[in-house]
């Protein structure tokens, strides 16, 4: 980077620009998860079943996992304003179709198409940063950056509860029409950020697409549909495995021997990229899975409704807001390898807080946490972007971007699979704990059953003997539930903490003037 790129200021008409890409990649995460709290009613109105539903979500992840890789590629051909323009055109448009979807056939096409446009925003916007902005400004840009795709797909399940309570799940899409049409002006007449350039298009590498499409698609299959459907003991499932590790080896094959292919590894001999792609990792694992385990519990424990559910979500996204402006300011002060490693002690350290969740926990009992959480996240994700990408050549930028985001979202998609699948496995263990608890010679159990039995003879009930018993069942599967849940948050605490080693390959970055010797 040139002396003079360190000092230059941006136009008026380039920062409308570029906070227009900060809305689209903001409507793109968003749409992740704002069908979460809802899929009840689109069900209803699609006349759909249970396992059904769940392809309006899959689809849209395995769409956009496919884009991510391959957007620096399609920015390079095109440019950054015509890719993006086209992406959010597309979104746009497939949002519009969601909402006038007649079947659940035709909503996961146009889900698929959503996805598969709006995820090349996300990325487009990370390298924009680093090619667009200056040294000294690049470490509050990604703050912003940051906020956004961290808060979006908290905010997501929220906003989606009230528009399907108040209005119609329709309105779910219906929302990305004004944006959408305000994104495409002000990206087509404001962004300049680079040149096309059409002749890359002779040397297109058909085959490592092709690739990328089948094994990442089959990848994020797997994620969805195996805890669902028990993973290895389902023989779809162990197709899908074995098509993707041949793929993947197909792939990388061919990334390593064809000199134009579509996905480069360059980056990865940066040692502060390599380092900043797993604790990306790590971010979407803990960030996804939190978004998940909170819902569930509330919505299992308490009964709580969507709407009730994203007041305790939002507590995270709202400390994230009031962080941003500390965690910018401290990022230019502080060694960001320190402000990393605070970042996930914090996160590891209210994971761990949640492990003493009961079924009588209250509001408040989870107010600091998600609190300190949100907090967290951005004493995470700062450090991590600017050591991710901004030690990097810009003609690196914009391939190592779609890695970069590819990562953490199959850091969430993993861990998601993963969490689903122990939070079943470890429910039926403490189950079969309790149950064998429940003796003649237990003296809490038989507490517990002449309460029951006394609550239900105040009742008049006509087996209150029988009737205590199923309730002792229920109890007992209750709180092998939150016992479950605590275990899960445990696991995550450990991975938080355990990702820290990785600090040992981190090079020292200056965020005021990112090093030059580590991108060549």
């Amino acid at each position: 980077m040139s002396s003079s790129s360190s000092y230059r200021v941006l136009t008026v008409n380039e920062w409308i620009g570029f906070i227009g890409l900060i809305v689209g990649m903001f409507m793109a995460v968003l749409d992740i998860q704002i069908v979460a709290s809802s899929l009840s009613e689109i069900q209803a109105g699609l006349s759909a079943t249970q396992d059904e539903i769940s392809w309006i979500q899959t689809s849209y992840l395995i769409a956009e996992v496919i884009i991510i890789p391959i957007s620096g590629w399609l920015t390079h051909i095109f440019s950054t304003r015509i890719v993006f323009f086209v992406s959010c055109l597309g979104f746009t448009i497939m949002s519009v179709a969601c909402a006038l979807s007649w079947n659940l056939e035709s909503m996961v096409i146009f889900r698929a198409f959503q996805g598969l446009f709006g995820g090349s925003m996300i990325p487009t916007v990370f390298s924009t940063i680093y090619i667009l902005f200056p040294p000294k400004q690049q470490p509050m840009i990604s703050v912003i950056v940051g906020v956004v795709v961290t808060v979006a797909p908290i905010s997501g399940p929220v906003i989606g509860g009230y528009l399907t309570e108040y209005i119609s799940w329709h309105y779910l899409f219906l929302l990305n029409i004004i944006p959408g049409i305000m994104v495409c002006i002000s990206t087509w007449f404001l962004v300049n950020v680079d040149s096309p350039n059409i002749s890359l298009l002779k040397q297109m590498d058909v085959l490592g697409i092709v690739l990328i499409a089948i094994s990442l698609a089959s990848l994020q299959f797997i994620l969805e549909e195996g805890p669902r459907k028990e993973w290895f003991d389902n023989k779809l499932i162990i197709v899908f495995t074995v098509i993707t590790i041949i793929t993947f080896i197909l792939l990388i094959y061919r990334i390593l021997t064809t000199p134009n292919s579509v996905i480069s590894f360059k980056p990865f001999k940066n040692s502060n990229f390599c380092a900043g792609c797993i604790f990306s990792f790590v971010i979407g694992w803990g960030l996804y899975s939190v978004i998940f385990l909170i819902p569930i519990y509330l919505a299992t424990v308490h009964n709580l409704n969507s709407l009730q559910i994203g007041q305790y979500l939002m507590i995270t996204g709202i400390f994230q807001l009031l962080s941003a402006p500390v965690a910018g300011m401290l990022s230019k002060k502080m060694d960001l390898r320190l402000m990393l490693i605070m970042g996930l002690v914090l996160f590891g350290t209210v994971c761990m807080i949640n492990t003493n969740i009961t079924s009588e926990s209250g509001f408040m009992d989870l107010f600091w946490p998600q609190a300190i959480r949100g907090f967290s996240l951005m004493f995470c994700f700062l450090p991590i972007t600017t050591i991710s990408l901004g030690t990097l050549a810009k003609s690196e930028v914009k391939n190592a971007s779609g890695l970069y985001n590819l990562m953490r979202n199959l850091g969430g998609a993993i861990g998601l699979a993963l969490n689903n699948t122990l939070l079943q496995n470890w429910q039926k263990k403490n189950f079969l704990t309790l149950r064998s608890q429940v003796t003649e010679t237990s003296y809490e159990a038989q507490y517990t059953l002449s309460l029951l039995k006394q609550k239900f003879n105040s009742f008049n009930y006509f087996n209150p003997d029988l009737a205590a018993l199923k309730q002792l069942y229920s109890l007992a599967l209750l709180e092998s539930f939150v016992m479950s849940i605590n275990q899960v948050f445990f696991s995550i605490a450990g991975l938080f903490f355990i990702s820290i080693l990785v600090m040992v390959c981190v090079k020292k970055v200056d965020p005021n003037n990112q090093a030059t010797e580590l991108s060549h």
